[in-house]
């Protein structure tokens, strides 16, 4: 059912007796028939036990991977190629970085499709344009793997508007615009395909001793956005999913001025330190990959049990 238009007056306000006639439109749920987008999967039961285990965590198709050059997009980009990923298109906004990181990944995987593309992930223009290019340049897009995010570690009561408005610009509005654009794509292919945000433990507590609102705030946004999109895209196939991270040993948490948030980061965690970027790529695939068809909607903290405190 289409909504019935809201007259608006022209000071701008809702004509309150419009409201009642409005129309809320429904979401669709798939019915899982053979012939939804939703179907059960074929049994990938094999005489031999290793062709099953390989073909189990198999990535198929292509991908977009925003952020795709730092060090955790690095370590998924590595892990989807190593798992069959055929294409990769990486989206950054640093193109001269991307380029340097990309070319260990094109010599260590000659015969696949790697390409960077400029792009701001806050302007939807841009991204819907390089997500247009990035089908034509590797293919049919059939994953998109959101790492694109910035940090921002300011006292509640001291930062700006332009502070708080560019944290959730890039980490949440930027990480819907990428995901739009491509559900858009998987939806016009019919392919269905898999999104996933990646969150933080950030989403899910006060990250203790940083002050960081405006960056939890845009993290637990991403958890909330995910449930969304995985409600009401799954009638196309598409599953959307989100990681959350612990504190992990990147080049954003290096240097001698936060030796002693190292320090508390790793004694408030069971396992004693913080993640290596490898350690986050099972998921990665997991949820990539003929394994993870039937996880929707579902956020896979990966933090050595921190988010236990």
């Amino acid at each position: 059912m289409a909504p019935v238009p809201i007259a608006v007056p022209s000071n701008g306000q809702t004509d309150r007796a419009e409201l009642a006639k409005r129309a809320v439109p429904h979401m669709v749920l798939s019915n899982g028939s053979p012939q939804s987008m939703t179907a059960p999967p074929t049994s990938t039961l094999h005489c031999d036990p290793a062709q099953s285990a390989t073909e189990r965590f198999t990535v198929s198709g292509n991908a977009v991977v925003t952020g795709g050059t730092g060090t955790l997009g690095l370590a998924a980009c590595h892990a989807l190629l190593e798992h069959g990923l055929s294409g990769l298109a990486i989206f950054d906004i640093d193109t001269a970085h991307s380029e340097a990181q990309a070319s260990g990944l094109k010599q260590r995987f000659p015969t696949h499709k790697i390409v960077v593309l400029q792009v701001d992930v806050t302007d939807d223009a841009a991204v819907s344009d390089a997500v247009e290019q990035a089908s034509m340049l590797v293919g049919p897009l059939n994953h998109l793997f959101c790492f694109s995010g910035i940090v921002g570690c300011v006292d509640a009561v001291s930062i700006t508007s332009a502070q708080w408005r560019r944290v959730l610009d890039v980490n949440t509005t930027g990480a819907f615009f990428c995901a739009q654009a491509v559900a858009r794509k998987m939806i016009e292919q019919k392919t269905g395909g898999s999104i996933t945000f990646t969150a933080s433990i950030s989403a899910h507590r006060v990250n203790y001793p940083q002050p960081q609102a405006a960056y939890n705030v845009s993290k637990a946004a991403l958890i909330t956005l995910k449930n969304c999109l995985a409600a009401e895209w799954a009638v196309h196939g598409i599953r959307t999913n989100t990681i959350s991270p612990g504190n992990m040993d990147t080049i954003l948490n290096e240097g001698d001025g936060l030796a002693g948030t190292r320090s508390v980061w790793a004694e408030r965690n069971p396992t004693g330190r913080m993640g290596v970027p490898s350690e986050l790529t099972g998921a990665v695939v997991l949820l990539a990959s003929a394994a993870g068809s039937y996880i929707n909607g579902t956020d896979i903290v990966v933090d050595g049990g921190g988010v236990v405190f």
